[in-house]
């Protein structure tokens, strides 16, 4: 019988593994709520902005079950980071950008950013100079569903859903219904080097 944590890609064949299924990242969402809500002490002030991609659905989930917590809206807010990266002239095609939508002046509030996986710390920097020209918050801290390691900045998260030690020849994808149609979390391999 199969592995059920195992699966191909079929595109291009490259191996999959499972890390979290449906249930698991429903668990780690549920997990970094109730973190949040602890730290905070309730949500006065409190503004979840999701950097695009996966980050905006995540925060809107994040936002969802802390309203259910607590009985009361949380105010989601949606980040587009690409012209504050420091990678756009190595990336050599046109950048697509989408607009920023914050939902109010962000000075004093406590905000938590939101993203799908943290690696380098490139994109949070990035995001960190993008919150600036929406006013001073009070506090910024991180949500993320996966910490990969390989840090390039120092830059940490506030809140995990998985710490996930991985080797640079491997990727990270976490893939939600909003935007992929499944919510999972997998681990991919990069195929073996052909011989000759």
């Amino acid at each position: 019988m199969d592995d059920p944590n195992d699966a191909t890609l079929p595109q291009d064949g490259r191996a999959a593994k499972r890390i979290l299924d449906a249930e698991g990242l429903r668990r780690a969402l549920t997990r970094i709520a109730h973190e949040i809500l602890e730290r905070h002490g309730g949500t006065d002030d409190l503004v979840l902005v999701g950097m695009r991609r996966r980050g905006v659905p995540i925060a809107r989930r994040l936002a969802d079950l802390i309203g259910r917590f607590e009985g009361t809206a949380v105010d989601v807010g949606e980040l587009d980071v690409t012209m504050y990266r420091d990678d756009l002239e190595m990336r050599g095609t046109r950048p697509s950008i989408q607009p920023s939508s914050l939902p109010r002046d962000l000075t004093d509030a406590r905000v938590v950013l939101v993203d799908d996986v943290l690696y380098t710390g490139r994109t949070v920097r990035a995001a960190l100079d993008a919150l600036m020209s929406f006013g001073r918050a009070s506090q910024v801290q991180l949500a993320v569903v996966v910490d990969r390691g390989h840090r390039e900045l120092p830059i940490r998260a506030d809140y995990v859903g998985k710490n996930l030690p991985t080797s640079r020849d491997e990727n990270v994808e976490v893939r939600l219904i909003e935007v992929d149609g499944t919510d999972e979390v997998i681990l991919i391999a990069r195929p073996p080097a052909r011989t000759a």
